[in-house]
Formats: structure tokens, sequence, C-alpha cells
């Protein structure tokens, strides 16, 4: 049972063993120039909307060319029908650079690069959520995560709405906090610290577990021992321990296949905006790091059949 999203994981420990003869995934290109002219993302380059990039020597942050998002989305015209709703969508989206070269990603950069990463998050953070409910930074990485550019990057969109994964967290945070008296995932924390089953790597300040729910075979999540509900709460202690564990687990996710792994990742915190103004204490920060891969780097696992039409299901055991 998942008590973050309310919903179960069918776990089939012995499917593991079945003979694959599906798709086999290519490496990524280790070839990736520091440095090309023709690449959007990087220092000095025209972007699609014909603006130059400056010469960035850390974090560039600018709009996304083209947003998913628009600040100024009309109104829809009333429905006739209560099956046939529809609302306004809108806010912003935004593309951050992570370091000038092309050729590295974030376990490849030094602590000093990864923690004015994280001090552009909570910057990014604090700034869109000052007006928007939500403010979602993620990271896809890896053409296998549908990233369309090598050229180490994440992306900030803040909406006018709470999306559908925030409202789910929120609802359940807020009933375990109700039920229990203690925020959900500050209590999951202590109990993974305590039984050190799925614990992947943990600090002074943080740990990473495979959560005990996991439906993706390396899926972590990234928790703070302390109750911090924003990222941008974080102390200047507990922001250079969270450089150095993400370090530590990119390093180990390259490590376990030894190629550049593929994940989409992204940071959940107690919603911005209006919400600033309400009491958000059943709220716990949090990491989920979603990573595709299965068996090895060219076997990955497809959420498709059951999982589409009836829920997740996993061919290992968390703590395997």
């Amino acid at each position: 049972y998942n008590p973050l999203r309310d919903d179960w994981v069918l776990v089939s420990a012995h499917r593991v063993k079945r003979p694959w003869q599906g798709q086999l995934e290519k490496p990524p290109p280790e070839d990736v120039p520091r440095w090309d002219p023709n690449n959007p993302l990087c220092p000095g380059a025209t972007r699609a909307n014909g603006e130059v990039n400056p010469q960035y020597e850390g974090t560039f942050v600018f709009p996304n060319d083209f947003p998913a998002l628009q600040p100024d989305a009309p109104e829809p015209g009333d429905s006739d029908h209560p099956l046939f709703r529809a609302a306004a969508a809108r806010g912003v989206c935004k593309v951050m650079c992570f370091h000038p070269w092309s050729d590295l990603t974030l376990p490849l950069m030094s602590l000093a690069e990864i923690r004015a990463v994280i001090d552009a998050w909570a910057d990014l953070a604090a700034e869109l959520g000052a007006s928007y409910p939500w403010v979602q930074i993620f990271e896809n990485k890896g053409a296998m995560m549908g990233c369309s550019n090598p050229h180490p990057h994440c992306q900030v969109w803040a909406s006018s709405f709470l999306p559908n994964e925030a409202r789910l967290e929120d609802r359940t945070q807020q009933q375990h906090l109700r039920q229990h008296g203690v925020p959900m995932l500050l209590e999951y924390a202590e109990q993974e610290a305590h039984r050190k089953e799925r614990l992947v790597v943990e600090n002074a300040d943080w740990l990473v577990v495979v959560p005990y729910w996991a439906t993706w075979p390396y899926q972590t999540l990234l928790l703070p021992r302390r109750h911090v509900v924003r990222l941008q709460d974080l102390r200047e202690s507990e922001r250079d321990s969270l450089a150095s564990i993400m370090q530590r687990l990119l390093i180990k996710y390259d490590n376990l296949f030894e190629v550049s792994f593929p994940y989409s990742m992204g940071w959940h915190g107690a919603p911005t905006g209006p919400y600033l103004e309400e009491d958000c204490g059943h709220w716990q920060l949090h990491a989920h790091y979603y990573p595709p891969l299965l068996r090895s780097a060219t076997i990955r696992k497809f959420m498709v059949g059951y999982e589409m039409l009836a829920q997740a299901q996993r061919d290992l055991t968390p703590e395997q």
C-alpha cells in the first residue's frame, strides 16, 4: 500500500527470472561535445526564438521557448454538460542549465556546483511561489526519459492550479496528520532510518530509500530528517549536505550498470501562492527519483497493459 498516493502496488518477485526477448535500449552516446554552437542550451548559442544565450559560467535560467503553460491562457467557454468540463490553466515554464559544459551530468559536478543548483532551485521556488500555487521542479535525464538535449538542465513549471499528484499528496498527508498527529513522511523517514532495510544512502540531514511502495525497480525517495515543508526553507548546512547526498546517490546510479543513468526526478513540497497564508504543516519536503531501467543498461521497465488498465506492478521487491 502506498499511503502517499492512496493506492496499491502488485509485487511479483518471481517474474524477474523470465526470459527477455523484448526491446533493448541503445546505450547513451559518450561523445557529447563540451560546447556546441548549434546546441541551444550552450553559452553563446542562439535559441529557437533568436535570443543569444549569455556566456554563463554557473547556472542559467531562461523562459522555455516552447512553454506548456502561458500566463495569459484564455478562459474556456461555459460547459453545456457536467461531463464536458474545462478550466483555464495558466502559468510559466522555465529552463535551468546546471552548468556551461554539455558533457557533464550532476554526479560529475563538484559539490560547490551542485550546491549552486540547489540554491537556484530554492530561489526559483520562492520567486514563482510568491504568486503561483504550485512550482514543479523536475529533471528528465537521458534520451530514454524523453530528454531531447544532453546538456545538463532541468525545467521549472509554475501553475495557477494544483496538479493531480500535488492534490493527491496534499490530501493523504493531511489525513495522516489528522489521524496520527505526525507528518506522514517525517514518521516514514524515522521508520526507514531505524529499519535500514531499504536505505540507499544517508547523512546527518538526509536519507535516501527505495520506498516500501516503489513501483519502478530503482525508484528512490529523498527525505530530510527534520520537518521541512518547502525547498526554500532549508538551512545553509542542509543545502550543503543535500549536495553531498545527491552526488552520492547519482554516482551509485551511474555505477549500477556502468552507464549514465536515466531518470525523471522532481521536488514536492507544500503548495505556495495563496497557500503561504495557510498552515501546511502536514507537508514534508521530498524528491522522487524514477529511473526506467529494469535489469541492465539496455532493458527497461515498461508501464503498460496491466499497469495502465489495473494497477502498478513490479518484478522485484524494494529490498532486492
